[in-house]
């Protein structure tokens, strides 16, 4: 996947906007966040280090140890709460799909929760 896969992909989430907070749009290495409009969290950071493409990801803690045991390529977050988050470096070994699925299980993470009927 590229940066522009991943953007598209990210996008296609409810309320999901693309953010440049540290650098210049369209500068190299700059820092794509994909937020939610409703709480401005983010829940996928994309950048560049040491020449290859990264995505920071919000995890469950038990599933974070999960994924960095099963893929080579997700390591703890870079610049990121170790506990919570993990960074996924593209072109590895997790497959599209599964990249994919960590994005939306982040976005979860982050997404508003509904609140429950009004209480009597």
């Amino acid at each position: 996947m590229t940066r522009q896969n991943i953007i598209d992909f990210c996008l296609t989430l409810t309320d999901a906007y693309e953010d440049y907070p540290f650098d210049s749009m369209g500068e190299p290495g700059a820092w794509t966040v994909m937020r939610h409009k409703t709480n401005k969290k983010s829940f996928a950071l994309i950048y560049e280090r040491n020449g290859k493409l990264c995505i920071n990801l919000k995890c469950d803690p038990f599933e974070a140890d999960f994924l960095r045991q099963a893929f080579e390529s997700v390591t703890p977050g870079w610049h990121m709460n170790k506990t919570h988050w993990n960074t996924v470096t593209m072109g590895g070994d997790v497959p599209d799909d599964e990249v994919k699925q960590m994005i939306e299980r982040s976005y979860n993470l982050i997404k508003p929760k509904k609140r429950g009927g009004s209480k009597k």
